[in-house]
């Protein structure tokens, strides 16, 4: 009876070790999922790439999509994203010379403007703007997105933005800018081509480039986050960023790819 006491209690004392390690070790071996924090412009192109990159390595990501404006607000703040795509290069600068970066921003494509509208009836030559019935016209805020920038320059070196100011609204990022568009709270406005070209987009109103001489380059960088949880992998996904694989997308959605990065 002592012997089979005694072997009953260290059976159950080993199956109690084992519920309290199992849990921790379940915890412990968990895979990783790496955090893109995503300008609002790149969400399609960005997601796209993030699937490739993971069926080639196995990785997870996870796509968070906002302005870059309040994406820079949270890293300040100490959110632990991995990866910062941009929609310009001053916002993760800006993050470089606070030391929130592992290494310095770099320039994965050039954005391009479009002008883009749902109204049949409308023409999209800039010059023509002014004339058309149009009571607003959507735009990404100039003072902290770089395509309301990019189309505020445009207005201006068309010689039309006096004409059109009173008829302007603007959109938090080109995200809201889009939702004014395609809702029909504005007759047209000015979007990023990766927007448009976007399968989810097909056949969605009918757009025009802006000329490239109406505005500034839009160069969008990345950059790996000092207070990224997994800096290994991070660092993974910024190479892929600038493989072959990963500009044959960004050509695919518009972009303009940087050949020296």
């Amino acid at each position: 009876m002592g012997v089979g006491h005694s072997f009953g209690n260290f059976c159950l004392w080993h199956l109690l070790l084992l519920a309290v390690l199992l849990p921790g070790s379940c915890r412990n071996t968990r895979q990783p999922v790496l955090t893109i924090a995503t300008a609002a412009n790149a969400q399609f192109a960005i997601t796209a790439i993030a699937k490739k990159f993971t069926a080639e390595t196995g990785i997870k990501t996870r796509v968070l999509i906002s302005s870059s404006g309040k994406h820079t607000a949270q890293i300040k703040a100490g959110a632990p994203y991995d990866i910062f795509i941009s929609a310009d290069l001053q916002y993760p600068e800006t993050l470089h010379k606070e030391g929130l970066t592992t290494g310095q921003p770099a320039i994965y494509a050039y954005g391009k403007l479009i002008l883009w509208t749902l109204n049949d009836s409308l023409n999209l030559s800039l010059s023509q703007l002014p004339q058309q019935n149009i009571r607003h016209l959507a735009l990404p805020n100039p003072k902290t997105a770089p395509y309301g920038r990019a189309a505020a320059e445009a207005l201006q070196q068309a010689g039309i933005y006096q004409a059109l100011a009173p008829k302007l609204v603007y959109g938090e990022s080109v995200g809201q800018a889009n939702q004014f568009i395609l809702s029909g709270a504005a007759e047209a406005g000015f979007s990023a081509a990766a927007i448009v070209l976007a399968p989810a987009m097909k056949g969605k109103g009918r757009w025009q480039p802006v000329a490239d001489s109406l505005y500034s380059p839009i160069a969008q960088g990345a950059v790996v986050l000092k207070q990224s949880p997994y800096p290994e992998l991070a660092d993974k996904f910024f190479l892929f960023l600038f493989s072959p694989a990963a500009k044959e997308i960004l050509q695919a959605y518009g972009y303009a790819i940087n050949n020296q990065g």
